[in-house]
């Protein structure tokens, strides 16, 4: 029988009942005095119960069974490779999913890697990002079959704002009859959105006039074709509320109800014909509260992203990780994105420690009130090339169209009669370098690092400091995992005891981290 530890004389020892997860914990009241314990004594007279709550238990079971994971948790893919093999690995190895970060990189280096994913975790969960590229389809053809070659069985889908057909491909190609004449789906598909239509999308079969324009292409066999009206595009919908990067800043609490509204939608119309699709939580993702808020909001497994940049594994450099590391919660701003410059859209960055957000503030400033390089003032033309650019514009274009000149003549052909593109060009050669600068710490550009980082990262900053997880060093990232979901299933519990009106000791309303070493 375990011994009752008293409510107002001994937190420590009410710490140790309620952070026993694995166990029920029970609120007593025996000989006149409050007590906590896992096993009531004889005669006590139970006031209030918390049953077990490992972590495993948060969640939906239906996501861990799909995904073959232990936790309803998954590290969302880092563009550049930041979210490497080494990340997706140990992540995978402890039991969770992680999406490796293809976005960006050349053919090689992802096939590369997708083979060393392949030899070192078999069978173990883990997917490959595939981004949406309009501007450039055949990268998302490259994406496809470098996981179709390698035997890629989940891919997250990000940035889709209509569906594609080769992320169609992809879905249909792992459609087959199991041996009870169900549907099974070998090729998993977690979309990740911020807009209802996008996940209504996602949370429908694959349309139609796609379907059969694959089928008459010879790109999916007739009765992968027939299939598709049987499962939805996607296995999961991530919900992408204020996160680093591309984002549209919206409050997780307003945004995931408002897609599990979505979900509902179309699951009455279907019915039984296709199987649920789970909801996932991201963005300001960074502290225990904030995962079990996630769950308590009714998401059935949580993404994080800004704090795994700053964990060991991830192939940022050290020197940035340093600053990610001191960031606050009010560091982060927006600014313009390389990829989409011309609309004016913007990504969130870390604002502290690089003048990255002011340059490329300059340059949309420029980009928006002048029709060219020509036309701009000598005084701008020399602060751009001394100290942004740090480099004059004329070699600046000549390495842009040597690029271009390779990978793609129809931009440049456009650029040489159209002196605004030419301009846009140029400016966004800048945009993309400052995002290589920061993976490789380029101590000479370190003024210019473009760090994706969005508010979780303070938050977990915040929640660590003086602990044994404030240095970079020890910040690995399934021991970081491991706490998020533990203190989350930690605030779980008290939650619930709060519920049914049991008062807790301040002194242990929240979950502990390891003391700093000496």
């Amino acid at each position: 029988m375990d011994r009752t530890t008293d409510v107002h004389s001994d937190p420590e020892g009410v710490y140790r009942v309620l952070s026993s997860l694995e166990v029920p914990c029970h609120l007593v009241r025996s000989g006149g005095r409050l007590g906590m314990c896992h096993v009531p004594p004889r005669g006590a007279e139970v006031l209030a119960t918390a049953g077990a709550m490992p972590p495993e238990r948060l969640g939906s079971p239906g996501f861990l069974r799909r995904h073959g994971v232990r936790l309803p948790y998954m590290a969302g893919a880092m563009a550049g490779g930041i979210a490497g093999t080494r990340l997706v690995a140990a992540l995978s190895r402890a039991g969770a999913l992680a999406a490796f970060g293809a976005a960006g990189l050349p053919e090689a280096r992802i096939d590369a890697a997708l083979g060393e994913l392949a030899r070192e975790l078999g069978d173990g969960p883990y997917a490959c990002n595939l981004i949406h590229s309009p501007a450039v389809p055949h990268l998302e053809r490259i994406v496809v079959d470098l996981c179709l070659r390698h035997r890629v069985r989940c891919v997250e889908a990000s940035a889709f704002i209509q569906l594609t057909p080769e992320l169609v491909r992809y879905r249909l190609t792992g459609l087959r009859r199991d041996r009870m004449g169900g549907v099974c789906a070998e090729h998993r598909v977690i979309g990740k959105v911020s807009r209802e239509e996008t996940a209504e999308m996602f949370l429908r079969p694959a349309p139609q006039t796609l379907v059969r324009a694959l089928r008459e292409q010879g790109r999916v066999t007739a009765e992968q074709a027939e299939l598709a009206r049987a499962v939805p595009m996607a296995d999961a919908v991530t919900v992408e509320s204020d996160s680093g990067g591309h984002t549209d800043r919206r409050p997780l609490a307003v945004l995931l109800p408002a897609l599990a509204r979505v979900r509902t939608r179309v699951a009455r119309e279907y019915g039984d014909e296709v199987p649920p699709v789970h909801l996932g939580a991201a963005g300001g993702i960074g502290s225990p509260h904030a995962v079990a808020g996630a769950f308590a909001l009714g998401a059935d497994y949580v993404v994080t992203g800004s704090v795994n940049q700053a964990a060991v594994e991830a192939d940022t450099a050290a020197a940035v990780k340093r600053l990610l590391a001191e960031a606050g919660i009010a560091d982060c701003v927006m600014a313009p994105a390389a990829d989409m410059f011309e609309q004016g859209i913007q990504v969130q960055v870390l604002g502290r420690g690089t003048m990255f957000p002011a340059r490329a503030g300059l340059l949309y400033r420029l980009y928006h009130e002048h029709g060219g390089l020509d036309e701009l003032p000598d005084a701008e033309r020399r602060r751009l090339e001394e100290r942004v650019l740090r480099r004059s514009l004329d070699r600046t274009w000549e390495e842009t169209a040597a690029y271009l000149r390779e990978h793609h003549p129809d931009w440049l052909a456009r650029a040489e009669h159209d002196p605004k593109h030419r301009m846009a060009l140029v400016f966004r050669w800048y945009l993309g370098m400052t995002s290589r600068w920061a993976a490789t710490g380029a101590p000479d550009r370190a003024g210019d690092w473009q760090v994706w980082c969005g508010p979780a990262m303070g938050a977990f900053n915040a929640w660590t400091t003086g602990t044994a997880l404030a240095a970079p060093a020890c910040r690995e990232v399934a021991v970081v995992m491991g706490h998020l979901m533990r203190g989350a299933a930690y605030q779980t519990r008290t939650g619930h005891l709060r519920a049914t009106g049991v008062r807790i000791p301040a002194a242990v309303t929240e979950y502990r981290l390891p003391a700093a070493p000496a």
